[in-house]
C-alpha cells in the first residue's frame, strides 16, 4: 500500500475540518459585526458614494463569503502532511482577525482613515495568506479570490466615504441620548 489515507478518509478529514471551520469563521464575523455597525446616527448622517450598495447586500455578501472561506481552510486544514500547512493557516488567522477590526474602527470609532488603512492591511495580507494557501490547496486559494475582490471593493468604497465626508461626518453622535435638568 503506497498511500496514506483512502479517498474517503480524506473526504471524512475535510468534512470534519468544515464542520468546524465554516461555523468558526461565521461565529468571528458575526462577533465583529457586533462591535459596532451602520445602525448608528453618525453613519446615517454621513453622505454616501454614489457605489453604496443597498443595504442588504452587506448581510448575503459576508455570510456567502464566510462559507467560502470556511471551506477554503477545511480543505487547508485537513491537508495534513502538506509543506507549509500550518503557516498558510496561521498567515490566514492574523490576516482575518486583524481585518474583521475593521467594523470597530470604522463604525465603533468612527475612524474612516483608520478603517481605510485596516482594509490596505487586509488586502495585503490576504495576499500573503494566498501564496502560502496556493502552496497547500490551489483551489482553497481559488474559493478566496471572490472575498480578495470584496475587500478590494471594500477599499474603494471606504476611500469614497473619506471622499464624499472629508470633515469625518458629525464627531460625537453614537446614538446616545444626552438629558439636561434645569
Amino acid at each position: 500500500m503506497n498511500t496514506l489515507a483512502s479517498p474517503a478518509q480524506l473526504r471524512a478529514s475535510f468534512f470534519r475540518w468544515a464542520l468546524f471551520m465554516v461555523p468558526l469563521v461565521l461565529l468571528v464575523g458575526f462577533a465583529a459585526g457586533q462591535l459596532g455597525g451602520p445602525d448608528t446616527p453618525w453613519f446615517a448622517a454621513l453622505e454616501k458614494p454614489a457605489l453604496f450598495p443597498p443595504s442588504i447586500v452587506f448581510p448575503i455578501v459576508w455570510t456567502t463569503l464566510f462559507v467560502l472561506i470556511g471551506l477554503a481552510l477545511a480543505m487547508v486544514a485537513s491537508a495534513w502532511g502538506a509543506v507549509g500547512r500550518g503557516v498558510a493557516l496561521v498567515v490566514f488567522a492574523i490576516h482575518f482577525v486583524v481585518t474583521q477590526g475593521w467594523t470597530l474602527v470604522f463604525f465603533g470609532l468612527q475612524d474612516m482613515f483608520a478603517g481605510l488603512m485596516v482594509l490596505g492591511f487586509g488586502i495585503a495580507s490576504l495576499l500573503i495568506a494566498l501564496a502560502f494557501i496556493a502552496r497547500v490547496r490551489r483551489t482553497a486559494a481559488l474559493l478566496l479570490l471572490p472575498y480578495l475582490a470584496w475587500l478590494c471593493f471594500a477599499g474603494v468604497l471606504n476611500y469614497q466615504f473619506i471622499v464624499e465626508n472629508p470633515d469625518g461626518g458629525p464627531r460625537g453622535m453614537s446614538g446616545a441620548a444626552t438629558r439636561v435638568e434645569l
